[in-house]
């Protein structure tokens, strides 16, 4: 049985930090593609970061330069660090991991608040 399990956020300041953890059993994060989505209220959800079998990392054109996705494959987690947060980042973090070549299995979801 596959679960991801998302951890790390919470209510920051805009201009802060927080890093996201999604720690993975029944599924390897180090030959699946992991990748991070979020919700925002009343928004659909929408692509944030990705990070490939072969550590290549993709990006929403929104948090380049500011949120970076790394994985420890020792520890089967994925981290997402989220800098220079702003107002607009607040959502709902999901963790997901691809099958097929597409997002299959889902985290149950982190909560991110920045404040203004």
């Amino acid at each position: 049985q596959v679960q991801l399990v998302e951890s790390g956020g919470g209510l920051v300041q805009a201009g802060g930090s927080l890093r996201l953890s999604c720690a993975a059993s029944g599924i390897s994060a180090s030959i699946n593609t992991m990748g991070w989505y979020r919700q925002a209220s009343g928004k659909q959800r929408e692509f944030v970061a990705r990070i490939t079998s072969g550590s290549m990392t993709n990006y929403a054109d929104s948090v380049k330069g500011r949120f970076t996705i790394s994985r420890d494959n020792a520890k089967n987690t994925v981290y997402l660090q989220m800098n220079s947060l702003k107002p607009e980042d607040t959502a709902v973090y999901y963790c997901c991991a691809n099958l097929l070549a597409r997002p299959y299995y889902w985290g149950q979801g982190t909560q991110v608040t920045v404040s203004s």
